[in-house]
């Protein structure tokens, strides 16, 4: 009878033939697609910035109005991507383990912003938020601006970031057992106790994927932003925006230059994000 250890051996050696072309293709044209879409165009930017060198990008990152659009940019994209993780969680809960009417249509809503185009939703959210808007009258009798504001900022990317969170946690929660919380339940966990403990362990790294993937998004949002934040000097101008303007300045190293720097700390943001990803896979592991 042969060893369940030779078995085993034998069945990972002789696999079956995979429906895709082999992996030097497949590989060949992995690297060629991201190398033309990816890679090159960002080895371009850094090689068009190193001219300006360490000293060069350093002098435009204090810049005072430089300096407050990074700020700007990364702080707000940061807390509307924290903003999604909370609310984006409760939505892909909601939408995957209740049945009610009208969830089909709830469901098809969460990626309306995928779908509508950015100044619309810019041009949207402005009008609604507006002082004389049907949001942003009830708020200005109070003494609350949102539009022509940061608030508008973060408005705008909690609206398109959402989606990213709940279509990353939704198949995660749909392979949760419903037996869990019962068992958790009967040994006499609290309801806060199963969140905490049964439940949230095996989300973290889908968690952690749409938070990164909704502050990626944000931090790169464009035209969705400037229809509502006003776009003031030192207040409420994000840097994507300010590379515009260098641009129609034609200062072509100043907005290089705040290019460079906002993909140095993407790459670093993102990095760290990935690393407490893996980290949490490997603390929680796979549901």
């Amino acid at each position: 009878m042969t060893s369940p250890t030779f078995a085993g051996r034998n069945a990972r050696r002789f696999k079956a033939p995979s429906v895709i072309p082999g992996f030097g293709l497949t590989f060949g044209y992995t690297l060629l697609y991201l190398g033309l879409v990816v890679l090159f165009p960002l080895a371009t930017l850094v090689w068009r910035s190193s001219g300006l060198g360490f000293s060069g990008l350093y002098h435009i990152a204090i810049e005072p109005r430089v300096a407050a659009s990074l700020q700007t940019t990364f702080s707000i994209a940061f807390l509307a991507a924290i903003i999604d993780l909370i609310f984006g969680l409760i939505v892909a809960w909601t939408l995957t383990r209740y049945d009610f009417p009208g969830r089909r249509l709830l469901d098809a809503f969460v990626d309306l912003p995928f779908a509508l185009p950015t100044a619309v939703a810019g041009i949207s959210l402005a009008a609604l938020y507006a002082p004389n808007g049907w949001f942003g009258a009830p708020l200005a009798d109070i003494d609350v601006k949102i539009a022509f504001t940061r608030w508008g900022i973060l408005v705008a990317l909690v609206f398109i970031g959402l989606p990213f969170v709940v279509r990353t946690v939704q198949p995660i929660i749909s392979e949760l057992e419903v037996e869990l919380e019962e068992a958790s339940g009967t040994l006499g966990a609290s309801r806060l106790q199963t969140v905490v403990r049964v439940l949230l362990p095996p989300l973290v790294p889908a968690l952690l994927t749409g938070f990164a993937l909704a502050f990626a998004r944000g931090v790169g949002e464009y035209g969705s932003v400037i229809f509502i934040s006003g776009n003031i000097a030192y207040v409420s101008e994000i840097a994507p925006l300010l590379i515009v303007v260098k641009l129609e300045q034609y200062d072509y190293a100043g907005a290089t230059g705040i290019a460079t720097i906002m993909l140095a700390i993407s790459f670093i943001a993102l990095l760290v994000i990935n690393l407490i990803q893996a980290w949490s896979r490997k603390r929680f592991g796979h549901v």
